[in-house]
Parts: C-alpha cells; sequence; structure tokens
C-alpha cells in the first residue's frame, strides 16, 4: 500500500447502510482528511441528487464538500450535454431529478431513455413505455447496473435487473454512465490529480466497486459491510487486494 497516494470510496454500504452510519467510518473519513490523504466518493446512488446525497453524509456527522461526491447523476447530465441529447425520457426519483433541471423531461418523442432507480415505482406499465420509446428509436442509457443492494429489509432488486429486462426486449445494449464504467472512474481520479496506480477502490461491491477498479487499474479493497456476500468471491475472474470486516479498519493496513 505503499504506492497509494489517494482513494475512492463507495458510499451506501461502506460509510452508511440506509440510514445507519458503518462503526467507525467517521473517524476513517476524519483520520484521512487529517493525514492529507485525498479521496472522493463515487456512488452508483440515483435515488438522491448530489445536493441530497452531500446533506444526508454531513447529517450522519461527516464533513464533507459536495465537490468531493461523485454521482452517477451529475456525471450522467454531463454526459448528455456534451453528446447533445436534450429531450430525456427519465425514470428517476423526483429528488433525483433536480440534477437533469436543464433538459426538456416532458417530450414524446425522446432522444434518451435513462434508466435510474425507482425503487417500487418498477411496474409493467413504465417499463413498456420505456421499451416501446426505445424501440422508436430513442437511446437506452443506465445510471448503472448494480445487480441488488442492501436495505433495512434485506439484499433487494436494484436497477440493473431492470435495465437487462430492457435490453432483452429492445435487443440492445444499454450506455452505461456509473461504475464500473472504466471513464467514472478516471474522472474521479482526475479530479484528485492521481493516476490509478496511485489510489484505491474501497467497495462492497465485488463486481461495480472491485472488478471495475481492478479494471481500472486500481487497487481495491472490499469490505464485509453493506452487500458484501462471501459467494460472490467464488463468482469473479478477480480478487480485492484487501478484505477487511470494514472500512474502519482502512488505517490498520495503511
Amino acid at each position: 500500500m505503499n504506492a497509494i497516494k489517494g482513494f475512492l470510496i463507495d458510499l451506501d454500504g461502506v460509510l452508511y447502510i440506509e440510514d445507519e452510519v458503518t462503526p467507525g467510518a467517521i473517524k476513517t473519513i476524519n483520520w484521512l482528511r487529517d493525514q492529507g490523504i485525498p479521496f472522493r466518493f463515487i456512488t452508483n446512488t440515483t435515488i438522491r441528487s448530489r445536493e441530497s446525497i452531500s446533506k444526508k453524509i454531513n447529517d450522519f456527522g461527516f464533513e464533507v464538500e459536495t465537490n468531493e461526491i461523485f454521482s452517477t447523476c451529475t456525471v450522467a447530465a454531463s454526459w448528455l450535454k456534451q453528446n447533445d441529447f436534450n429531450k430525456i425520457h427519465l425514470m428517476v426519483t423526483d429528488n433525483a431529478k433536480i440534477d437533469f433541471a436543464n433538459f426538456d423531461l416532458n417530450s414524446d418523442n425522446p432522444d434518451v431513455v435513462l434508466v435510474g432507480d425507482i425503487g417500487s415505482q418498477f411496474n409493467y406499465e413504465n417499463l413498456n413505455q420505456a421499451f416501446r420509446l426505445v424501440n422508436s428509436g430513442a437511446k437506452l442509457v443506465a445510471l448503472q447496473k448494480n445487480r441488488f443492494w442492501k436495505t433495512a429489509e434485506g439484499l433487494s432488486l436494484d436497477v440493473g435487473a431492470f435495465v437487462t429486462a430492457l435490453e432483452y426486449a429492445c435487443e440492445v445494449e444499454a450506455v452505461l454512465i456509473g461504475k464500473p464504467n472504466r471513464a467514472y472512474f478516471e474522472m474521479a481520479l482526475a479530479d484528485m490529480q492521481l493516476p490509478a496506480s496511485a489510489a484505491a477502490m474501497i467497495g462492497d461491491d465485488i463486481f461495480t466497486d472491485i472488478k471495475g477498479g481492478n479494471e481500472a487499474g486500481l487497487k481495491t479493497i472490499l469490505v464485509k459491510t453493506g452487500k458484501f456476500q462471501k459467494t460472490s468471491l467464488e463468482k469473479v475472474d478477480v480478487k480485492p487486494d484487501f478484505l477487511i470486516e470494514s472500512i474502519s479498519e482502512l488505517k490498520s493496513i495503511l
């Protein structure tokens, strides 16, 4: 770990699980800041705007600047603008729609169908509407493709299950914005002015965080909090460089 000068850190499952802070997480983030070790939070969360994510973290007791957070919604908004897509059929919560305020969200002929997490609002009616729009020529874009996530009730289906259904029905492959998209990691690294070889990814998802981080050239640290499942380690062809109980153990491996 001597070569590691900075960290990319997942949020849900690493720093907190829904409304409960992971033990030792606040102390660890404060320690990194006291040591002058840079970090960025890189999250696939799509149920909140970046400002709302920042408020939630700080309400927990973390001291985080909004610009230290890379969310799929803000990155997607930048991607849409760069590609001159303005008419968007948006499948996200009302909270997350704030990050797309500068786009036309009411067109009957959208350029893009953008799929994020709408929880229990996923139903046949809105999935069928998205299916028809993509079949009519709209580009299918996924904010993320996580298979499941950890809630207070246990493991729950995430956006990836619904994106995959649309891909299968429409016979297209969605453009992926969030992790494990390599460009997502590289944006956060560039913001810290660090190469991938000098940074590590900390996450609870063996696919998006660990496999994605490895493929982007980062060292990887898998925590056993959040959605971690021991059986997941047997399902991928890469392994984390470190496996720790929680982010509270980060100091010990440094």
